[in-house]
């Protein structure tokens, strides 16, 4: 399968809502509707109050236009309740049909502070590649303080800061733990770029995402 090269899209007017800042940031949510993304699964999401949040589930929320590699994907969200369950997906292959080729397939960023309360263990922490890495340090805050979370795509290269701290370092290739779980992704190898997507993992797992913006590297 060849999954290609990203093509980044060059930077829209300033007046545009999707513009690159003069920081080099450039807005894939534009903070009033869902223009640009397209959900596949169970349940649907919407925009509240300048928010996307998610409804049922399990379902994928991902980004339409393009896909992504040697940049920095800038999400910036917060919990409904002290803890809640939700993911961002990258290095997607191919364009998402349905909620778990994403999961089996891409790499899911783990939103989830709290994994000792279930059947999970530190390998599916918030900041995590799910069931893969383990954490270099826990940042993440509760429900309902906000979280910046930036993931870098430097090539194979996978690096996850929550606000601000270095929590997840993975090459393709890095060793990583047997599967425990039908529900884990598959082992092998991601391609250098992928669609990007919002996990809805259901209605008793609500996150809000105010930002989802991406900077590319050079």
């Amino acid at each position: 399968m060849n999954f290609g090269l990203v093509s980044m899209i060059p930077p829209l007017p300033v007046s545009s809502a999707s513009q690159s800042s003069a920081t080099g940031w450039r807005q894939l949510f534009n903070g009033t509707d869902l223009t640009g993304w397209k959900h596949v699964g169970k349940g649907r999401m919407s925009v509240e109050k300048g928010m996307i949040r998610g409804h049922g589930g399990l379902g994928l929320l991902y980004w339409t236009n393009e896909k992504f590699s040697n940049c920095t994907i800038r999400v910036v969200y917060k919990m409904q309740k002290f803890n809640s369950n939700s993911g961002v997906f990258i290095r997607v292959p191919i364009e998402p049909y349905e909620e778990w080729m994403p999961v089996f397939y891409g790499y899911e960023v783990q939103i989830d502070n709290h994994p000792e309360t279930s059947k999970e263990d530190d390998y599916h922490i918030t900041g995590t590649l799910y069931s893969l890495t383990k954490p270099l340090a826990k940042p993440g805050e509760p429900g309902p303080e906000w979280n910046t979370m930036d993931i870098t795509l430097d090539g194979l290269r996978t690096i996850v800061q929550v606000n601000g701290v270095k929590v997840t370092d993975y090459r393709e290739g890095d060793p990583v733990p047997p599967r425990k779980f039908d529900f884990e992704p598959h082992h092998g190898p991601r391609p250098a770029s992928g669609y990007i997507g919002l996990q809805n993992h259901g209605d008793n797992d609500v996150v809000y995402f105010k930002e989802v913006s991406v900077k590319p590297l050079h």
